[in-house]
């Protein structure tokens, strides 16, 4: 029977500190990373939304301005502005009701 090969404590230190070193890596560095994709790829969604919103809006608040004659003229000039800003606020609410109903949905899933 052959007599398994001792190691030495320098060497037991070495490959622990190697482990430690692969396991923080990969519960902590790796992750972090996956996450910094993630929110890049959001911001860049939420800015590409938030631009279209933004001209939909423009187009909107000119379309009012100008296809409805003298509807909006005079006094009544302001108005375009409370409809598009309505508008705007609609989709905003339905934005963050969108956003805490479905987290609230996983979180009740997740039960």
């Amino acid at each position: 029977m052959a007599k398994p090969s001792q190691k030495s404590v320098t060497e037991i230190g070495q490959e622990l500190f190697d482990l430690l070193k692969a396991y923080a890596q990969q519960e902590t560095v790796d992750p972090l990373k996956a996450l910094g994709t993630y929110l890049a790829w959001g911001a860049a969604g939420a800015v590409l939304l938030a631009t279209g919103v933004f001209f939909v809006a423009l187009s909107a608040l000119r379309a009012l301005q100008t296809e409805t004659g003298s509807t909006f003229s005079g006094n009544w000039s302001w108005a375009p502005y409370l409809i598009v800003a309505v508008g705007v606020a609609a989709v905003i609410g339905l934005a963050a009701w969108r956003i805490t109903h479905g987290a609230r949905h996983e979180h009740e899933g997740a039960r």
